[in-house]
């Protein structure tokens, strides 16, 4: 670990988790759920909508299926959140918990950063876009910090399924604008 990185603490499968000296931007822009740049243990599957004249129809997951297979019935925990237009909700990671997310409605600006040491990509950042023009679903694994910024004029709704039910123990808290994280989260005018 470098002098400047900052120690989390280590998880009771011996996961060291910490937060990188990155450099300062967006990181690397996922188009693809292939994406050779993905962070490791992240996953990424487009979902269907059904749209008609009368709105659309989601199916957000089944259970024993996809992405959230492993999950256990008994543990999961399905929540959701309504985000209004430019907040920002980051970072946070969890020691043991497994995070499965759809954004149901608007558009997501989603930020992934690898803070476990003994990964291929510790220290990268991942931006993806998700949500109504984007219809990914998410596998985030413990040890990658996340958070997300409300993009558009709309307010989006954040539908997430967790492999256990909340314990304010597992969750860590590192600010939106760690200056190590360096994530940034203006306007790109590209």
């Amino acid at each position: 670990m470098s002098a400047a990185a900052t120690a989390l603490g280590v998880t009771d499968a011996g996961m060291e988790l910490v937060v990188p000296k990155a450099e300062p931007g967006i990181g690397k822009v996922i188009l693809s759920p292939t994406d050779a740049e993905l962070i490791a243990g992240v996953e990424i599957k487009p979902f269907s909508l059904w749209p008609d004249d009368r709105g659309y129809f989601l199916e957000i997951a089944r259970l024993g299926q996809g992405l959230v297979a492993g999950f256990p019935a008994e543990g999961s925990q399905v929540s959701a959140a309504l985000n209004y237009p430019g907040i920002i909700k980051a970072f946070h990671y969890h020691k043991f918990q497994t995070d499965y997310w759809v954004a149901a409605a608007g558009l997501l600006q989603v930020v992934l950063v690898d803070l476990r040491c003994d990964s291929k990509t510790y220290g990268k950042k991942n931006t993806l876009y998700v949500g109504a023009l984007r219809p990914w679903q998410l596998l985030i694994p413990p040890g990658v910090g996340h958070g997300y910024k409300v993009i558009g004029e709309q307010p989006s709704v954040l539908v997430y399924i967790t492999n256990r039910t909340y314990d304010p123990k597992d969750e860590g808290r590192i600010p939106y604008n760690d200056p190590q994280i360096a994530y940034d989260w203006e306007l790109q005018h590209k």
